[in-house]
């Protein structure tokens, strides 16, 4: 949701990192679960000078400790141990504060005294924020992302309950392993499947291929189904490569190859195409996309279609083309995977359609 520069009724209270081991705190009891919770911002932390207004507010401004406040209840559900990472909208998410969150919450976990951990996040790029955790964080422990539709400041904020869930669900040992997860709204996404379908409902996240993984209510924590596709310990993928530049192109009525020539002309070393239904592209913009990998770019298909996903063409157009498959992930999540791919040194179109095949 849009930010805007709005007077504050509700201020900031601590913007800096804690590293401390997570210790008994908030009232709880030394068996509960150790969860850290990494904030960076977002509506979740946004406020706004009117109660009423949910889209005209300044997103990151309220602090780890007070949304925690916010929440009492979280003492009877873990034990935490808070960290302002950063405090940005989620809309300005840069590659360095990815690799900044993916080392942190690497480090936490590698602790024993870290059960779990929960980050904080606007939700224009959670989506992409989550999966690219999935694809690097090296541990079974949990890691449950959550965020709101309505700013700290509104009348019938969603923050608190979608913390107070997500926490839930990090200290639960069924979370174990499923790698990285999407709490928002009572259900429970993987990162891989969750992505943003509403500008401003508070049911704004849905898995719309295959479904939640399952639900956490009042306590309660269910999945109806596990993660298949290899992710956080089965992923190759690790947080501190040297990610190379990957953007997005669309096909659509009219287009000219200007973009493209463009993007390879500036050095980049893959394009994810965001196509008409199965992938399609405008004869136009597919010769400039096959120009582009005789010169040495990685080129993926995916669609700007809500869901389905994108059937390899073989040698009658994407072997001939050079061309990959995105498969189910959308353009921004293809991005993602094309991004660490090529990072890891796999630049061979059989061999990045693997990779796809694989995460």
């Amino acid at each position: 949701m849009a930010a805007a520069g709005a007077s504050l009724t509700i201020a900031a209270m601590n913007t800096s990192t804690s590293s401390s081991p997570v210790s008994p705190g908030h009232g709880a009891a030394p068996s509960l679960p150790r969860i850290a919770v990494l904030a960076t911002g977002g509506t979740i932390a946004g406020a706004a000078a009117d109660a009423a207004n949910t889209s005209g507010y300044q997103a990151g401004v309220v602090g780890v400790e007070q949304l925690l406040a916010a929440v009492p209840a979280l003492s009877a559900v873990a034990r935490i141990a808070p960290e302002q990472i950063a405090s940005v909208d989620s809309k300005d998410m840069a590659l360095p504060l990815w690799s900044t969150l993916a080392q942190r919450i690497d480090t936490l976990l590698a602790s024993e005294d870290v059960d779990g951990v929960v980050v904080t996040h606007g939700t224009d790029t959670l989506e992409e924020t989550a999966y690219l955790l999935h694809l690097t964080v090296k541990s079974d422990k949990p890691v449950v992302l959550t965020a709101a539709m309505r700013p700290a400041s509104a009348l019938s904020a969603d923050g608190p309950l979608n913390l107070l869930n997500a926490v839930t669900v990090a200290g639960h040992a069924s979370a174990r392993g499923q790698g990285v997860l999407v709490a928002f709204n009572n259900r429970i996404h993987s990162a891989r499947d969750v992505v943003k379908t509403s500008t401003y409902a508070v049911d704004a996240f849905q898995s719309p291929e295959i479904g939640a993984l399952g639900w956490v209510q009042d306590g309660r924590v269910e999945f109806q189904r596990g993660v298949v596709r290899a992710h956080t310990l089965a992923s190759e993928f690790a947080s501190g490569a040297q990610w190379p530049h990957v953007e997005i192109v669309a096909s659509y009525a009219g287009v000219s190859r200007l973009a493209v020539d463009a993007l390879v002309a500036a050095g980049v070393r893959g394009i994810v195409v965001a196509g008409t239904g199965n992938g399609s592209i405008h004869q136009t913009l597919q010769q400039a996309l096959a120009e582009a990998v005789t010169r040495g770019v990685a080129v993926v298909r995916a669609s700007r279609v809500g869901s389905g996903h994108v059937m390899r063409n073989g040698a009658a157009a994407d072997d001939a083309l050079g061309f990959v498959s995105a498969g189910s992930l959308n353009p921004y999540k293809a991005r993602v995977l094309l991004m660490l791919a090529l990072g890891a040194g796999h630049t061979a179109p059989a061999v990045l359609q693997k990779v796809f095949d694989t995460y």
